[in-house]
């Protein structure tokens, strides 16, 4: 079952992330690949994540195609322009690749190569009624007719929690007007916030016309919960949380996040709307299968 049936399925959904290795070899990514394939329902490929070069988001999705597990490859504005763009859409649909998230992407500053020019020649909202032009009309934004046009199922990133925070839901709305048939969302630790975000987002019935997959992550040390408290735009870690991660010894930390992870899923499948949660662990896949038992969302995903 594709991605894509699961979620018209009305099963809860599963996707995780890959980061393609920093290096000419797909092995990381099928070793990878080896921990996820019977947990989720596919996985996002990062394109050059947070403007670091790494190996390629196509290659990563082909590999984990090769290993059995269903790739969402992701696709950035920031480096290439809308003839590369609209030229890697038809080259991911001639192979097989669906799945397309559609991110504005970081500015070169903030990665390994601050020098670079940027593009930014569309951005997310702009990039996602271009794909979906091309896949319903057939047409590139030049006008010229595709034959045949690329199948893909598109996609977004939404942040709940960044501000102005009464307007995120409508954010979300010009997304799926653009052509986003799922979106995945930011960190989610706090819950009663994101439901908030839910209710907004279901006046607006935009859970009928998008899957929603709520980003969850398990917090490994406490360098990195500090990290996204005080320096990940967005993110919101309420004071009970961080006081109960910081409360277990150092060495403790990552298996006090994993159960907060499997705690905040189980909350998340109660809020009306929620199609299923996005696992922000790369770097920490081998932390899904107890993840998802304790969450007791374990699915046989067999014959998918």
């Amino acid at each position: 079952m594709s991605l894509r049936e699961r979620l018209a399925s009305g099963a809860f959904a599963v996707t995780a992330e890959i980061s393609p290795p920093r290096g000419a070899d797909t092995g990381p990514i099928t070793q990878t690949a080896a921990l996820l394939r019977d947990w989720v329902d596919a996985v996002n490929v990062t394109d050059n994540q947070g403007s670091n070069v790494r190996l390629a988001s196509w290659a990563g999705s082909l590999a984990a195609m090769a290993a059995g597990l269903e790739p969402v490859m992701q696709m950035t504005c920031r480096d290439r322009n809308r003839i590369a763009l609209q030229s890697d859409l038809l080259g991911a649909s001639a192979l097989g690749i669906r799945n397309i998230l559609v991110m504005t992407g970081d500015h070169p500053k903030f990665g390994d190569h601050p020098e670079a020019k940027p593009v930014f020649d569309l951005d997310s909202i702009q990039l996602l009624w271009a794909l979906r032009a091309m896949r319903d009309d057939h047409v590139l934004l030049s006008g010229r007719t595709l034959n045949p046009a690329p199948d893909c199922f598109l996609g977004a990133v939404e942040n709940p929690f960044a501000p102005p925070a009464g307007f995120r839901a409508e954010r979300l709305g010009k997304k799926v007007a653009a052509g986003a048939q799922f979106v995945q969302t930011q960190f989610v630790f706090d819950t009663a916030a994101f439901a908030r975000w839910m209710a907004q987002v279901r006046d607006l019935g935009l859970h009928e016309r998008c899957y929603i997959l709520a980003g969850v992550g398990a917090v490994r040390s406490r360098r990195a919960l500090d990290f996204m408290r005080d320096k990940v735009p967005g993110v919101q870690v309420p004071d009970d949380v961080y006081r109960r991660l910081r409360a277990v010894p150092a060495d403790q930390t990552a298996a006090e996040g994993a159960r907060l992870a499997a705690e905040t899923i189980q909350q998340l499948t109660t809020i009306d709307g929620v199609a299923g949660v996005h696992l922000l662990v790369a770097g920490n896949e081998q932390a899904v299968p107890g993840i998802l038992d304790g969450a007791g969302v374990r699915a046989d995903r067999d014959g998918r």
